[in-house]
């Protein structure tokens, strides 16, 4: 599917800025900062604002198209939204289990920045007390 009809099919006007930006998103392998995209978008004769990208990244995330990680210091990168795969958490009570969204990829996000170092594996175990259990007691 082209990029324009993606775009159109999630309800956002499609131009030629917003395409660009989401072709610069979608050939990183890796999460990018505003001011990068930016970069990218000049470095091949665009006519754009850093404002623009700033306000499609906004729409992008409104409509779930992109993620955007916290960095930390005010500083933000964004990435394509990936498949993401779930974790259980279990109740240590009852042990009811229930699947929630896997918190990594922002952690891997702020090592890589903080670190270089490129996450390949992870292991998490979440536990609880469920509603039901707390209210018991």
């Amino acid at each position: 599917m082209r990029v324009g009809e993606y775009l159109g099919e999630k309800g956002i006007k499609v131009t030629k800025s917003r395409i660009a930006i989401y072709k610069i998103l979608s050939d990183n392998d890796s999460s990018v900062s505003a001011d990068y995209i930016y970069d990218r978008c000049k470095s091949v004769g665009m006519d754009i604002n850093l404002s623009t990208v700033y306000r499609t990244l906004e729409v992008f995330e409104a409509k779930q198209i992109i993620e955007k990680f916290d960095l930390g210091n005010g500083k933000y990168s964004f990435a394509i939204r990936k498949n993401k795969h779930m974790h259980k958490i279990e109740c240590s009570e009852c042990h009811k289990e229930i699947e929630v969204p896997c918190p990594m990829q922002q952690i891997e996000e702020i090592l890589k920045n903080q670190t270089g170092f490129v996450l390949t594996e992870h292991r998490l175990v979440l536990k609880g007390i469920c509603e039901q259990c707390k209210n018991k007691d």
